[in-house]
């Protein structure tokens, strides 16, 4: 899969996809990223990229025309090995949230070019050549490189030899729609001298070696963790009937708790 990235700070992507689980992935071919530095797109010998706006107001507005220059340069690029399914993305607060199952549905193109603004924001005229805006939550940051790199990493990790156990993919959290279940390690101690307070322990189930046991609490704690932190994710999440029972028993006594507490 290949991802193209149209920015005025391309150190700033470049840096953070060269480490870690993405960074190896580049690193061994298995994703593409090409990182496009706007300022290269433009004709003036300042390499300006923005402008006022018309109307007036505050801030400065990114150029259309080193925008669609770009864009045209990475279509053309696309067309000359043989293409394949491509969707332009701008970050913007203004998009689609990013959950998984948008996640997922990106994963299906094979390409991705992800427009990244800044200032104000880009000229209008340029969302014609855009597919979908993503948002990565509800605020405002100083520009669209940390979106695209989030958005990046997040539809990575789907693509088959990225991640080294594809297992750890499936169990994440929201990849079936409920939070993912606590994970400990060594030691199976910590003493008041570590923690600063009481001393705390593996659950015990945990270190039983019972795997039935295991998976049955696994699943218990994803659910009591939805249910406590994000319930409205469990109206759409697919349960099975093992689950289901698991909530059940979990939401009655989640409810006589509640009522001992009020008497």
């Amino acid at each position: 899969m290949r991802f193209d990235v149209i920015t005025i700070f391309p150190a700033m992507v470049r840096d953070a996809l060269s480490a870690g689980v993405i960074g190896r992935a580049v690193e061994r071919g298995t994703i593409d990223v090409r990182v496009h530095d706007l300022r290269d797109f433009t004709t003036d010998r300042h390499r300006v990229v923005d402008d006022v706006p018309y109307g007036g107001g505050p801030g400065m507005v990114l150029k259309p025309e080193p925008l669609f220059r770009a864009l045209d340069a990475v279509r053309d690029e696309a067309a000359g090995t043989g293409g394949g399914t491509t969707r332009v993305l701008l970050t913007s607060p203004q998009g689609t949230v990013l959950t998984q199952a948008v996640v997922a549905r990106l994963r299906t193109y094979d390409r991705l070019v992800l427009v990244c603004g800044r200032y104000e924001g880009i000229d209008e005229r340029v969302r014609t050549r855009v597919d979908e805006e993503i948002s990565i939550g509800d605020y405002v940051l100083s520009g669209g490189e940390l979106p695209a790199l989030v958005t990046i990493d997040a539809v990575s990790r789907l693509v088959p030899g990225v991640v080294g156990d594809e297992q750890s993919v499936v169990d994440e959290s929201f990849s079936r729609g409920l939070l993912d279940y606590p994970h400990y390690t060594r030691p199976a101690s910590l003493p008041e001298t570590v923690t600063g307070g009481a001393a705390l322990e593996v659950p015990e189930v945990l270190l039983s070696g019972h795997h039935a046991d295991i998976r049955l609490w696994r699943r218990a704690q994803a659910l009591r963790r939805t249910l406590e932190r994000r319930p409205e994710l469990l109206a759409d999440a697919a349960l099975d009937d093992e689950e289901r029972a698991l909530l059940r028993a979990l939401s009655e006594t989640t409810a006589r708790t509640a009522g001992q507490d009020k008497a």
